[in-house]
């Protein structure tokens, strides 16, 4: 057996923790390991952060002149949170319509030399603890196994990321 959903958030604060709830919440039930659940519903909520924040910036393409040029795009205040688990792995994306990624983004390797103060087993992103611009896309590095991190042409940006999963003695869903 495996799980399959899509949520379709409105660009608000509100939605991350919505999305982090629904994700633990089909674990829980599943029956996946606590630790991997509290790795996927971070790098989950920094995904959804990023495209609260930078996913709905993008106007419509055109040329000045044509009716849709320089207005929002129809989907702009909204992004979408897609997850597969099946019995080895979670597959989460999180799409949105803005700008996108810069052309040059350039991912550090992870650093995992600090820890994280309340689980001592998950470190916390590298760099200087006043830089904000990419943090949440470092750790979504650390706590996956696979990411991807790409534009969709016209579409806005998509994180991509993968765990393979450990799963509770008497779980639903397993391998």
């Amino acid at each position: 057996m495996s799980i399959w959903w899509s949520l379709h958030l409105r660009r608000e604060a509100a939605s991350v923790p919505l999305a982090r709830r629904f994700l633990l919440g089909t674990m829980e039930t599943a029956g996946v390991d606590p630790d991997i659940s509290f790795d996927l519903s971070l790098a989950l909520s920094e995904a959804c952060a990023n495209a609260v924040e930078h996913g709905g910036d993008r106007t419509a393409l055109g040329e000045p002149g044509d009716s849709g040029y320089g207005r929002p795009a129809a989907d702009s205040g909204q992004y979408r949170v897609t997850a597969y688990l099946d019995g080895e792995k979670c597959r989460i994306e999180v799409s949105d319509s803005g700008p996108g990624f810069p052309a040059r983004r350039a991912l550090r390797p992870a650093a995992h030399s600090e820890q994280h103060p309340q689980h001592p087993q998950h470190p916390l992103p590298p760099g200087d603890a006043e830089a904000e611009s990419g943090r949440g896309l470092d750790l979504i590095q650390q706590l996956s196994d696979h990411v991807q991190f790409g534009n969709r042409p016209g579409h806005g940006a998509v994180v991509r990321f993968d765990k393979v999963l450990k799963w509770r003695e008497g779980a639903l869903l397993t391998v």
